[in-house]
């Protein structure tokens, strides 16, 4: 049996419609958070010092609709390209139906992360502008295995963080259930993506290599830069642009995105994918 097929089966098997399996009409409990204090962007600078608790509770649950929204801007650019992938495919192969399952999946989590930022009353935030603008042509840029890698970049970062705040009683029930439905279908996802970029990468002549390491790189870069829009911290009552420098030059800040890219980075170095020409924006992300 391939990774498709038994990715098919258990898709059919255990899948989620957050419509009947999230309590969307549930109040929010008293003092729980929406993202853990030590995960918050400014957490252990000056400036989250001189923040109340009640100003932390909110500057985490817009961080967390951030969050939330740059990962649905994701998962658009993420159904585009396996959208590509099908319309160019054979519809009888087992990878072309699971592209297609997991398109379907992926729309159900945009809807998902939609309604958790209406329902905790924050914007959909998303990327900045001129990152938003950039990912309306990503999907011509972005093939094969740096398409594959992008992909496990975006799950997996975002999965790491889920992963401690579903089982954390410190946060809020609603958020918890929504993390705990997109961990389990993001597994799937997170597999069929590591078995076609390993079957793709030995067929990468040097040059394409370069190519594919740069804009893996690159992307990786984007998407970890642009999990927090500055526009959060207005709901404290700080300056983005202060805040924003001000989280960039924490060590802890930096340290979150190395633990949230600790599962996936070996992998892709063990592929290859990892190394010049892109060591730059490798290090600007702070995976590495």
């Amino acid at each position: 049996m391939t990774v498709a097929d038994r990715l098919l089966r258990s898709s059919a098997a255990r899948s989620y419609d957050p419509d009947v399996d999230v309590d969307w009409s549930a109040p929010p409990v008293e003092g729980l958070s929406y993202m853990l204090e030590h995960r918050c962007s400014l957490y252990g600078t000056p400036i989250w010092h001189r923040l109340t608790p009640d100003q932390r509770l909110e500057l985490g649950k817009h961080e967390a609709a951030s969050v939330a929204s740059v990962g649905l801007w994701f998962e658009f650019i993420l159904m585009r390209m396996l959208t590509k992938l099908a319309y160019n495919g054979d519809p009888t192969d087992p990878r072309i139906q699971y592209a297609l399952t997991e398109t379907a999946e992926e729309c159900r989590h945009s809807i998902m992360f939609a309604k958790m930022v209406t329902t905790i009353g924050c914007p959909a935030y998303g990327p900045r502008p001129k990152i938003h603008r950039l990912g309306k042509i990503l999907p011509s840029l972005n093939y094969g295995p740096s398409m594959y890698g992008s992909i496990l970049v975006a799950e997996e970062v975002t999965d790491r963080l889920q992963r401690e705040q579903a089982d954390s009683p410190a946060i809020q029930p609603l958020v918890r259930m929504v993390n705990r439905i997109h961990i389990m279908e993001e597994a799937r996802h997170i597999g069929f993506a590591r078995d076609e970029l390993l079957a793709g990468i030995g067929k990468l002549n040097r040059v394409e290599l370069r190519y594919q390491r740069h804009m893996l790189a690159y992307v990786s870069y984007v998407v970890c830069r642009s999990l927090i829009n500055p526009r959060v911290y207005l709901s404290v009552g700080l300056d983005p642009r202060e805040a924003r420098r001000a989280a960039l030059a924490t060590p802890h800040y930096r340290e979150t995105i190395r633990f949230s890219g600790e599962k996936i980075m070996p992998f892709l170095r063990e592929a290859g994918l990892v190394g010049g020409p892109g060591m730059h924006w490798w290090k600007e992300s702070f995976l590495v």
